[in-house]
C-alpha cells in the first residue's frame, strides 16, 4: 500500500498561516515566489528518492539496480561512459560523502540526505560576544571558502521550507524533523561541480562530478559547523537533509529558479550543489538582487527539449502535475519526477542532461560567453536568444575524449 500521497504530519492552522503571510509576503514579492493557500510544507516521506524504496509507483528492479551500483561492482554496458573506469570513477567520487551518511544507518539515520549530519563535536561552553553580525558574516564566509564553498550567502529561517517529516531509514517510515531551539539564520553554500565532467552527462563517467560535490560539501558544511560551535553557537550541518534547499539558496542570494527545476546561479549557472547551516550565530542576511536568470527561461525550453523522457515543462510557471513528490501550492516549474527517476534507474546513474545544455553553463573565462550573459539578463534577451538559437547546443564531450585528457 502506498504511503498517502504528500501528506503533512501536522494541521497548518490559519494563524500558522497568518503568521507566516505576514512574516514572508514582503519577501516572497520580491523573489517571485507565489504561494496559495494550499501551501502545505513537504514531507520527505514524498521525495522520488525515497518513494522508490517504499512506493510500488516507483519502486522498481531498475530503481534498486540504481541504488545497488553505488554499493556494488556495476555492471559495465554498452556505450561510452558506462566501462568498470567510469563506474569505479564515480563511486570513488561518492565515498567521503558515504562514509557519512552510512554512519547512522542502525539508529534510522542517512545522514546528509534523509537526517541532518550529527554533530561530532560539542557547543562549547563560552560564548563568544559577537558585537558586528555584518563582520562576522564577512568572516563566515571568508572561512566557508576556505574550507571549500564557491558562494556562500545568508538568509533568516524559514520553516515553510523545512520538511513536515524526515526519514527513519530503518523501516522507512516518517520521523519527527526537529532542530535546536533558537536557530536564526541560515548559511547556504555552493559548489561548484567540474565542467568538463558534467560535458559528459549522461553518463556513469558524469557521475563522479556530483558524488565529488557531495564528498566536498560534506566535508566543507562539518567543519563550518564544527568552526561555529567552538564559538558557543549551535550549528548544525545539513546537505539535503531537514529543508528544501533551493529556496534556501535563492533567499540567500545565491541565484534564481531555473525551467530546469534547478538554481541559477550567475557565476556557474547550474553546475552547483548545495549544503547548508542552520545556527543561531548573529548574522547579517543577504538581500538578494534581481539577476534576470529566471526572466530568460521564460524565453528559453532548451532544457525541456533535451530531456529524454520529456520529464521538463515547456510551458509557464503553474501549480505543477499534481505528482507526491511535487510540494503543494507553490506556482513554479516542476518536473514529472516518476519520468525524471525512471530514466535514471534505467541509465543506472544520475542523467543531468538539463545542466549540460543550460545556456547559463559556462565557464566565463571567455568574453564571448560573458558579453552572452550580459545580453541574456538585461535588455539584450532577444539578442541573446538569437545568438543561443544559430549557435544551437553546445556538443556533449565524449568520455573517451575526457579520459584521453588525462
Amino acid at each position: 500500500m502506498a504511503w498517502p500521497s504528500n501528506a503533512p504530519d501536522f494541521d497548518i492552522s490559519d494563524a500558522k498561516r497568518d503568521v507566516w503571510k505576514d512574516q514572508f509576503a514582503e519577501s516572497d514579492q520580491a523573489l517571485g515566489f507565489e504561494i496559495t493557500e494550499d501551501f502545505q510544507p513537504f514531507n520527505q516521506m514524498n521525495d522520488v528518492f525515497t518513494r522508490a524504496f517504499w512506493d510500488p509507483l516507483v519502486k522498481s528492479d531498475h530503481a534498486d539496480g540504481f541504488f545497488a551500483s553505488y554499493r556494488e561492482a556495476p555492471q559495465a554496458r554498452r556505450g561510452q561512459g558506462f566501462s568498470p573506469k567510469d563506474f569505479a570513477l564515480r563511486n570513488a567520487a561518492w565515498i567521503i560523502s558515504d562514509l557519512i551518511s552510512n554512519r547512522g544507518a542502525e539508529m534510522g539515520l542517512r545522514e546528509g540526505f534523509q537526517s541532518a549530519i550529527q554533530a561530532d563535536t560539542p557547543v562549547a561552553d563560552t560564548k563568544i560576544e559577537i558585537e558586528d553580525p555584518a563582520q562576522e558574516s564577512r568572516e563566515i564566509k571568508r572561512i566557508a571558502k576556505l574550507f571549500g564553498a564557491s558562494l556562500v550567502g545568508i538568509t533568516a529561517i524559514d520553516p515553510r521550507w523545512h520538511y513536515a517529516a524526515r526519514v527513519d531509514t530503518s523501516d522507512f517510515t516518517p520521523a519527527e524533523n526537529k532542530l535546536p531551539d533558537g536557530v536564526t539564520h541560515v548559511i547556504v553554500m555552493a559548489h561548484e561541480m567540474d565542467f568538463d565532467l558534467v560535458e559528459t552527462y549522461p553518463s556513469a563517467l558524469a557521475g563522479a562530478s556530483s558524488g565529488r560535490e557531495y564528498s566536498h560539501e560534506a566535508a566543507t558544511c562539518i567543519q563550518l559547523a564544527a568552526y561555529i560551535r567552538g564559538l558557543g553557537y549551535e550549528a548544525v550541518a545539513s546537505m539535503n537533509d531537514t529543508a528544501l534547499v533551493i529556496p534556501y539558496a535563492i533567499k540567500a542570494g545565491l541565484g534564481e529558479y531555473g525551467r530546469n527545476q534547478m538554481v541559477l546561479t550567475r557565476e556557474y549557472g547550474p553546475r552547483v550543489r548545495f549544503s547548508k547551516i542552520f545556527t543561531n550565530l548573529p548574522l547579517m542576511n543577504d538581500t538578494p538582487e534581481p539577476l534576470g536568470l529566471t526572466t530568460y527561461c521564460h524565453s528559453c525550453t532548451v532544457c525541456a527539449d533535451a530531456c529524454p523522457p520529456k520529464a521538463l515543462p515547456k510551458g509557464p510557471p503553474d501549480m505543477g502535475p499534481g505528482n507526491p513528490s511535487t510540494i503543494k501550492g507553490v506556482k513554479k516549474w516542476s518536473a514529472d519526477c516518476e519520468k525524471c527517476f525512471g530514466y535514471w534507474a534505467k541509465l543506472k546513474t544520475d542523467c543531468a542532461i538539463c545542466m549540460r545544455v543550460c545556456p547559463f553553463n559556462r565557464e566565463y573565462d571567455r568574453w564571448q560567453d560573458r558579453l552572452w550573459r550580459y545580453l541574456a539578463t538585461g535588455r539584450g534577451r532577444k539578442l541573446a536568444l538569437a545568438w543561443m538559437s544559430r549557435q544551437g547546443v553546445r556538443a556533449r564531450l565524449k568520455p573517451i575524449d575526457w579520459w584521453s585528457k588525462l
